[in-house]
């Protein structure tokens, strides 16, 4: 079921990257690789996690001139020293992200402002001090919302600062029972962007 579930996240991402393609004489692709600093904003559960790490990969289309679809994978790490899953443990958010984005030229400036806005397919799984997968809540939507600046930095490349918020509600099953979280984070980080 999850497998089927995961697969009908990408195939989705997939079909509105592509049928986008035909919407606009002016096709411009880009990818990018954003690494990311992830700050907690409330507990998840019980759980006190500390500052986190991740990165994120997109694929865009600009389907008119300032205003693109993206779709991608992510993956966020945090640790937590005592939770109501144990003590010593790690919470990993991984999964899918899809959305639209805006991005305009800051006056007659090169550099350009950006703003983004959609939805993560993602799940949470608990990992224990051994590395060892004890909990995993499933697939489930969630939001993200950010902005920031770009940069150019040659003739396809572009430096993008961003900072985001995202968040993901989801319930862990410990077998006593069934226990909601959210997770709920800023991430600031500084991508590589390459447009094709």
């Amino acid at each position: 079921m999850k497998k089927n579930s995961t697969m009908m996240a990408v195939i989705a991402c997939a079909i509105l990257l592509l049928s986008f393609q035909s919407a606009a004489a002016q096709k411009k692709w880009s990818f990018e690789l954003k690494p990311g600093v992830n700050f907690p904003v409330k507990k998840l559960g019980n759980a006190n996690l500390t500052t986190g790490f991740g990165f994120e990969g997109t694929l865009a289309y600009n389907f008119m001139p300032h205003l693109g679809a993206y779709a991608g994978w992510s993956w966020n790490k945090f640790a937590a020293d005592k939770s109501f899953v144990g003590n010593d443990v790690e919470f990993e958010e991984t999964g899918y992200c899809f959305g639209l984005q805006f991005i305009h030229p800051i006056k007659k400036s090169n550099i350009r402002y950006m703003i983004k806005g959609g939805g993560t397919y993602n799940h949470i799984e608990t990992e224990n001090s051994a590395g060892k997968i004890i909990y995993d809540t499933g697939h489930g939507f969630g939001w993200q919302a950010g902005g920031g600046i770009a940069i150019p930095i040659g003739k396809r490349w572009l430096l993008v600062p961003e900072v985001r918020y995202r968040s993901l509600s989801r319930e862990i099953n410990t077998g006593d029972g069934t226990t909601p979280i959210d997770l709920n984070y800023l991430s600031a980080g500084v991508g590589i962007s390459y447009s094709f």
